[in-house]
């Protein structure tokens, strides 16, 4: 058993993205008065699993319809390559990917029990998310893949986060978590432009299929944009504190990323669309880890 191939087949390089979820949702909930080390360290374990099961399913899922045999591989898309080359089998990836799952769902549980039953809803809809994106999401069309996949590891990670940490609801903080699931949308689309005729073989309907390269490059200029104005519309309207436009200092990553969409070279020379993606992906990361220390800054100011 390659233990190895087991955990890269995982892309632990991209699972640093859940933990910024719950630093900003902690965040939030800090500035808010509230703040729990376990319940901070048990939201981040399991969202980590949950992503990680959602690579593998992914990975898998691929795999099965002939996605993978197809994709060019970039180093942030086109899967991991553990299966296409027979470095691990598709019974042992399905086997990460839920057993991955199931060691999350007694977190969910234990948050159920101390927490309440509101939560329920929330992990229902999380787990839906896990589970079916890959084999039903993506086939929906009408931006359904992009949005669920911004919902999924954005915008409910950091809200559901911060329900727990503040064990309350709160309208600025579901305000504030709305960038994330715009910039997680973002960062699928953006890496779903070379994956667009491998896709599209295995019945796929995303946005770069359904509008073509061009019109996916509009969708996605008009999200980064909207990302930025709606930081910025919440801090001027006091939904959010002022520490959290540090946020906005990501805009040069933005910027290049957006060049990236609209270059038409990299439609037949993939490597002119890596630094676009790298610049999507740091302008994903740093965005939201600037926004929780912003939250973080402010609430030690408020103290």
């Amino acid at each position: 058993m390659d233990l190895k191939s087991m955990f890269l087949e995982t892309r632990p390089q991209f699972l640093i993205l859940s933990p910024i979820l719950v630093f900003l949702g902690m965040g939030m909930a800090f500035y808010d008065g509230s703040f729990c080390w376990p319940y901070f360290l048990l939201c981040m374990i399991g969202l980590v699993l949950l992503h990680a099961s959602v690579n593998t399913l992914n990975d898998y899922s691929d795999y099965k319809t002939g996605i993978d045999l197809k994709a060019s591989r970039t180093p942030f898309s086109g899967g991991s390559g553990f299966l296409p080359s027979g470095a691990l089998s598709s019974k042992t990836v399905f086997r990460i990917g839920m057993g991955a799952f199931l060691l999350a769902a007694p977190i969910g549980v234990f948050f159920i029990a101390v927490r309440g039953w509101h939560l329920l809803p929330l992990f229902l809809v999380g787990a839906l998310f896990v589970l079916l994106y890959t084999s039903h999401f993506t086939r929906v069309g009408a931006g359904i893949a992009e949005i669920s996949a911004g919902l999924g590891l954005g915008t409910l990670p950091v809200f559901g986060t911060y329900i727990i940490m503040a064990n309350d609801f709160s309208w600025s903080a579901l305000y504030a978590s709305v960038p994330s699931g715009f910039l997680v949308l973002n960062l699928l689309l953006l890496n779903e432009f070379p994956d667009a005729d491998a896709d599209r073989t295995g019945g796929r309907r995303t946005i770069p299929i359904l509008l073509g390269r061009r019109g996916a490059a509009w969708v996605y200029s008009t999200v980064v944009i909207t990302t930025y104005l709606w930081i910025l519309a919440g801090a001027l309207l006091q939904l959010m504190p002022y520490w959290s436009l540090l946020g906005l200092l990501t805009l040069p990553f933005g910027i290049k990323a957006i060049k990236g969409a609209f270059d038409e070279r990299a439609r037949h020379a993939l490597p002119l669309l890596i630094p676009a993606q790298g610049a999507n992906v740091a302008m994903v990361l740093l965005t939201q880890l600037l926004m929780g220390v912003g939250y973080l800054v402010a609430g030690v100011g408020t103290s």
